[in-house]
């Protein structure tokens, strides 16, 4: 038996488009900005920490960091951001979206000028201060995600919900192009206002001292985002579903949705009391009946969101490694260390403008109209097919008259990523858990994405650590675990393939008849939610 809606989710549920749902893209959306400007912009520096603090004078070659050093720059920030998302998202159930959201952003600010201001009286004390200030990054980013998907969840009509979460989502894009732009810019001023003769001619020997400066700029941008919204965010009010049915606090929720909708809504006080008296739908996260209801929701997310980031991140964190294997970015010694910035930027600028932001907007676009299980299995699908299609036949693409393939292939990875599993594993775990709940299980979910994005990082720098002679010699990295490396994202992306078949299609339907709020009866509740995936998903691609 269904529950009678509260008149306030409903005027929610049924809204037409308006400015406030764009007013909450934007605002939701630039801290995502700034979380894959902060996570992301580190790929564009470390090859110039490694030129900067690990060259030994007389040395034939650059000098690299350590591979423990590079892993732990590269990933510190994952272990911040997933205590972030665990702890940020348990507090917004416990105290509020709207309380905790200027928390995240204050953290990322702070943070990401600090990481530009490491110090220390040798290479390791700069590099553990950079690392300890990056972990702390992660703290604030991690936040972002559960309060971010569930405010703007919990904000929108659920015709267009899918596409205005994922819209907030794809500002990932912009920050991921911003990045690169910006790093291309750095790198082309300082070029152009330091360089010196023996700059070019001896590039390996003569890395100018400016470029400490580089990598520190490029860093600490990442806050002006950041704090440009902060004032919008404490604004924001408080979500109608968090204060009507976790609060319990009907007027409150009907006055700041009747500001923002601008309609007269009914406070409605004894439907909220007869909601909260109801104790089989008071359940907590650690219950059976939790467990039989979300249980395999929660596998669901937890896991596809996991494979996802070990593809997704390694990806991203390590292609200025694929592309020097494969010569798209020349030897390291045949360029100075600002140059090595520039075409580094300026190869993950080109991947992104035409394959990660694409891939984001695709999403944004067909998310509602062919839903999100269909979206999500397909991104796995042609994920597995490429990373195959190019790890196989490897040495085919080492070839210089094929680089451009192996780039092009490369490149619809990312795009199948972005338009797919990559935006459907944020979307889907704001959506189908009950609102006491929301936060906590994204969370949950994001956090699980994060150990994923920890396994990627950390795992594709050793497996490209098997030697390769010949190109080694010829100062490029290694090719043979490069290729190990493709081989294993394609198997990880097919694993991911099979798991999307635990996550139920929310398209079209309320938070409410997702999570089973607003069913009357237990067990008819636990018959029309218990996952029967397969079924649902079923009828989810048959009507595409």
């Amino acid at each position: 038996m269904v529950k009678p809606q509260l008149e306030v989710l409903n005027a929610l549920d049924v809204a037409k488009t308006q400015w406030y749902h764009f007013t909450a893209i934007i605002i939701a959306g630039m801290g995502f900005f700034t979380d894959a400007y902060d996570l992301f912009c580190i790929s564009l520096v470390t090859k110039l920490l490694g030129r900067i603090y690990y060259h030994v004078e007389g040395a034939e070659k650059p000098g690299t960091l350590p591979p423990n050093v590079a892993a732990a720059v590269n990933g510190v920030a994952f272990c911040g951001t997933l205590t972030g998302q665990l702890f940020f998202g348990w507090l917004g159930d416990k105290m509020g979206r709207k309380k905790v959201y200027g928390m995240t952003l204050m953290v990322m600010v702070l943070c990401s000028v600090a990481s530009g201001l490491s110090f220390g009286k040798s290479p390791k004390g700069v590099m553990s201060t950079l690392c300890f200030f990056r972990f702390w990054l992660g703290f604030g980013i991690g936040g972002d995600y559960p309060l971010s998907a569930t405010i703007m969840s919990e904000y929108a009509n659920k015709k267009t919900r899918g596409a205005f979460i994922a819209a907030v989502f794809a500002m990932q894009g912009f920050g991921i192009l911003a990045g690169g732009i910006f790093a291309i810019i750095i790198a082309s001023a300082f070029n152009a206002l330091f360089s010196a003769p023996s700059y070019e001619t001896n590039p390996i020997a003569s890395t100018i001292p400016q470029a400490d400066y580089v990598w520190r700029i490029i860093v600490m941008v990442g806050a002006l985002p950041a704090a440009l919204t902060y004032y919008w965010r404490l604004k924001m009010p408080e979500t109608a579903r968090y204060t009507a049915l976790v609060a319990k606090n009907a007027e409150q929720a009907a006055s700041d949705m009747s500001k923002v909708l601008q309609v007269d809504i009914e406070a409605e006080g004894q439907k909220i009391q007869k909601i909260n008296e109801d104790q089989s739908s008071q359940f907590g996260l650690f219950t059976k009946q939790f467990l039989r209801r979300h249980g395999l929701h929660l596998l669901g997310t937890t896991s596809t969101w996991f494979l996802l980031d070990i593809a997704f991140y390694s990806q991203n964190l390590f292609q200025k490694d694929i592309f020097s294997a494969v010569g798209w970015i020349p030897p390291a010694k045949t360029m100075n260390a600002i140059d090595e910035v520039f075409k580094i930027a300026r190869a993950q600028t080109l991947i992104a403008l035409f394959s990660t932001v694409p891939g984001y907007w695709f999403t944004v676009l067909f998310i509602d109209r062919i839903g999100r299980f269909a979206i999500q299995l397909m991104g796995f699908f042609f994920m597995t097919v490429f990373m195959f299609a190019l790890a196989i036949p490897y040495d085919h693409w080492t070839h210089k008259e094929n680089r451009i393939g192996f780039v092009v292939m490369y490149s619809l990875t990312f795009f199948f990523a972005n338009f797919g599993p990559n935006a459907t594993t944020f979307v889907v775990p704001a959506e189908i858990f009950p609102a006491r709940l929301r936060s906590t299980c994204h969370g949950i979910s994001a956090a699980s994405g994060k150990l994923g994005a920890m396994v990627g990082a950390f795992g594709f720098l050793y497996l490209a650590q098997s030697q390769d002679k010949s190109k080694t010699d010829a100062g490029y990295p290694p090719g043979i675990g490069v290729k190990n490396s493709l081989l294993a994202l394609g198997v990880v992306n097919f694993l991911g393939m099979l798991f999307t078949f635990l996550v139920p299609e929310s398209k079209g339907k309320s938070l409410e008849e997702m999570s089973g709020e607003n069913e009357e009866n237990e067990g008819e509740a636990e018959m029309n939610h218990t996952p029967s995936s397969l079924n649902n998903n079923n009828r989810t691609l048959q009507d595409v």
